[in-house]
């Protein structure tokens, strides 16, 4: 199993992670670990710090001349803006952030130690993490792409584009999206939404390709592969739903329109007509792309606060107002990335256990064996 935790808070001097039972025999490319924590960092409507920040990971332990050593992983991300014990005190919470829940739990009389640590600069240490499991998955040709579409009211056209067209041009758009028209809208929304200084949410898709039939299981509920992958996705910062496939839209369709037929071929074995089932069917992957989306709530610090309450003086005042962004969607996608690609990893490694990178993929040339004689 693997499994990986984080430490660290936004202003803190650093973030560190451990990954744990991750295996020996690959080649951890710290270069491309780094590029990984760059994509995160960029996107159109970004605010004050990603001109400050410039990460980079430092591995500390796990990896021998560039090699993984089968014994945990663990990295620092250091922040260059370190200031956390000259920042002042914070008693006015902000609605839609962890504020006022936090010290209500913790019993905090400084809301300053509930932001940090509830703060999205954590996702760059799970973005780590992230890059590696992007690196076991090459291994068996997994790959995994996230595209925006939808930044405000508006939304792009996303047609029957292949997985690689995808890639190609989210990367080369500032706001990740694939339809140039809509880009261009998606840039004047965030900008006429900064000038009113306020903020905008979106969604993302998150497509999977590569992954073998029967990752996941339906024999338990926490072993269900959509329900894990929507776990992850959940627990970044300002996401409030995922979807599969064609998610809540089936919901309003008839069974004959939804699901996806199956068709047999020598060359290609068993496949679907369509997939709307998303590539997961019993909380159990089927061979089709993985599909997914979520949607982020506008960032939630405005530089126009909302009506709040001092929790000190329990007067109505102005909510604080931190450094943020007018939006954060592309890079929600990148972190959206990171966090699957963790989910997968974990799934191949239950499925062909090992200890090694020659033990795994030896597991996986059998399965697909198997599959291929069925």
């Amino acid at each position: 199993m693997m499994r990986y935790m984080t430490a660290g808070e936004s202003h803190g001097e650093a973030l560190v992670l451990i990954v744990d039972g991750f295996p020996s025999g690959l080649r951890a490319d710290n270069k491309f670990i780094n590029n990984e924590l760059k994509r995160r960092m960029g996107g159109y409507g970004r605010g004050g710090r990603m001109s400050i920040e410039r990460d980079s990971a430092h591995i500390l332990s796990g990896v021998r001349k560039g090699v993984t050593i089968g014994s945990p992983i663990s990295m620092l991300i250091k922040n260059k803006d370190f200031s956390i014990n000259k920042l002042p005190v914070v008693t006015k919470a902000r609605p839609g952030h962890a504020d006022l829940a936090g010290v209500l739990k913790y019993n905090e009389k400084d809301i300053r130690n509930v932001l940090e640590r509830a703060s999205a600069r954590e996702t760059a240490a799970r973005v780590a993490a992230g890059a590696l499991a992007k690196i076991f998955l090459a291994e068996f040709r997994i790959d995994i792409t996230s595209h925006v579409t939808a930044i405000g009211d508006i939304e792009a056209e996303t047609g029957e584009y292949t997985f690689e067209y995808i890639r190609s041009k989210a990367e080369r758009s500032d706001v990740r999206c694939v339809d140039k028209k809509s880009e261009k809208l998606m840039k004047n929304r965030i900008d006429s939404a900064m000038a009113d200084n306020d903020t905008l949410g979106g969604v993302c898709e998150i497509i999977i390709k590569g992954c073998p039939p029967g990752l996941g299981s339906y024999a338990q509920w926490d072993r269900r592969m959509d329900a894990n992958l929507a776990r992850c996705l959940m627990s970044i910062p300002a996401v409030k739903g995922v979807e599969v496939g064609g998610g809540f839209a089936m919901a309003r369709l008839k069974g004959s329109y939804v699901h996806d037929e199956i068709v047999y071929s020598a060359s290609g074995g068993f496949e679907r007509k369509t997939n709307n089932a998303g590539g997961l069917e019993g909380g159990v992957t089927n061979g089709e792309n993985i599909v997914l989306k979520i949607a982020m709530k506008p960032i939630a610090t405005l530089r126009q606060p909302l009506d709040s309450v001092d929790i000190k003086s329990k007067k109505k005042v102005k909510a604080a107002v931190e450094r943020a962004d007018v939006t954060a969607v592309p890079s929600c996608g990148i972190i959206a990335e990171a966090v699957s690609s963790i989910e997968i990893a974990n799934g191949m490694m239950e499925k062909f256990g090992g200890d090694s990178m020659e033990e795994i993929t030896r597991n996986y040339r059998g399965y697909i064996e198997q599959i291929r004689r069925f």
